[in-house]
């Protein structure tokens, strides 16, 4: 048997084994583990597992990972999303849907504190499900809300699947931080515009809150929010103007999210036991999962398989926009049964010679998976976040009514995908002006 046919078969029982439910790390661990034994040696493959974990778990550009967690964690923990929440409410209440509209620029908020869409849909969640739900609100339209706005937390830096992406393939995570802001506010924006319609066509959607405030309490409001802007300014300006890498932005926004927790009075034993521990247990399901994908990036590499893709593309003579378009759709079915991040990890080693052959820009790439593995997280049968959110809302909200919610922002993600293919400067845009600099 060559080693291309030992590749090919590798990446078959993968499959089945995620198809048997087996934990994606695991899968693709131990099946890497024995492709290089039959490829190269046993030497080799013990050799592999004796040096990739702590290679990996030393690497500089990864520790971004824990301390950009460990940053959400804090925030949420001492309470910083509440009051985003009460600010967005009282400011955005005369909007038609305007409980909706405020709970999305919430979590947009959020997702910049947080970095993962699973923590920003929780987080959220438990503020604003019980809030739409006491004021009328159409279930479908409220949790429908929470989930697909949680999955700005996986474009709106700081991005963990932008750091991993960026370790993976070797590309800039500061530049890829800055290319995902754009679509994710492009993406906040669209999903607020679609909100207010359906609520201008259907009122019974969102009945009016009649809830009288003043200019005075609004502005009371605002003054609650601070820590949260500051917080996340302090990130991206650090790394946009280039005074910090990700890995110490991400350390600062840690440090800065425990000194405002002190400040308010929010901070204690507890609260940071907790934050540790959630960012501890994060981190290490990440790094099992992208450990796993090394592992089989080197397998398919002995096998041959990067060097047959890459002929099978020329010879196929694919377009870039042919190219992203059929990872789309791999995406799109992948991600209804997978998590996102291991949707990505799984990919990236199958695709990247494919994109090396056409010599596409990795950046813009990159937003294109982030922004698909955030639509994973939507479609049925296996969407994150919809169960986090059903989770959250309780036996009140049955789960198909939070996928029929979610359908309406899956229609606006097929505008949005459309419109970052079609003009790849709306994610270049920042990057090269960092890169001027």
């Amino acid at each position: 048997m060559d080693n291309l046919t030992i590749g090919y078969l590798g990446v078959a029982a993968i499959m089945v084994l995620l198809a048997l439910r087996v934990p994606i790390s695991f899968a693709l661990g131990s099946v890497s583990f024995v492709g290089i034994w039959l490829v190269r040696s046993k030497g080799a493959a013990l050799g592999l597992i004796g040096s990739l974990p702590h290679d990996f778990a030393s690497s500089w550009e990864l520790s971004a990972v824990p301390m950009f967690l460990l940053m959400g964690a804090v925030a949420y923990q001492t309470g910083l999303t509440s009051s985003l929440y009460t600010a967005a409410r009282l400011w955005l209440n005369e909007l038609p849907g305007g409980l909706a509209v405020a709970t999305n620029f919430t979590a947009a908020g959020f997702a910049a504190a947080s970095g993962s869409s699973i923590a920003t849909s929780a987080a959220v969640g438990r503020l604003a499900i019980p809030e739409m739900l006491k004021f009328g609100y159409d279930k479908a339209l409220a949790t429908g809300t929470v989930a697909a706005s949680g999955t700005l937390g996986a474009l709106i830096p700081p991005s963990i699947a932008f750091v991993i992406y960026g370790w993976f393939t070797e590309q800039s995570v500061g530049m890829l931080l800055m290319a995902g802001l754009i679509p994710g506010l492009l993406t906040a924006a669209l999903y607020t515009v679609m909100i207010v319609g359906r609520c201008i066509v259907d009122p019974s959607l969102a009945p009016k809150v009649a809830i009288k405030v003043t200019w005075r309490e609004k502005f009371q409001a605002l003054l609650q929010v601070w820590p949260m802007p500051v917080l996340v300014l302090g990130v991206i300006g650090s790394i946009y103007s280039g005074m910090a890498t990700p890995t110490e932005a991400g350390a600062l926004g840690a440090a800065f999210a425990l000194i405002i927790g002190a400040f308010m009075g929010n901070l204690n034993k507890k609260t940071l036991g907790d934050s540790v521990r959630d960012a501890l247990r994060t981190t290490s399901s990440l790094f099992f999962l992208a450990i796993g994908a090394v592992m089989l990036t080197r397998f398919l590499a002995m096998a041959g398989i990067p060097g047959f893709i890459a002929d099978l593309v020329s010879h196929l003579e694919l377009g870039p926009v042919s190219l992203v378009i059929a990872l789309s759709i791999v995406y799109l079915i992948l991600g209804m049964f997978l998590d996102p991040i291991g949707v990505m990890l799984l990919t990236l080693p199958v695709f990247l010679p494919a994109f090396d052959a056409l010599d596409m820009n990795l950046i813009w790439v990159g937003v294109i998976v982030v922004k698909m593995i955030e639509v994973g997280l939507l479609t049925p049968p296996v969407g994150l976040n919809v169960y986090v959110v059903k989770n959250v809302a309780g036996d009140s909200v049955p789960l198909q009514t939070v996928f029929k919610g979610v359908l309406w922002f899956l229609g606006c993600e097929v505008i949005i995908m459309a419109l970052l293919i079609a003009f790849p400067g709306i994610s270049l845009w920042l990057p090269s002006l960092m890169h001027m600099g």
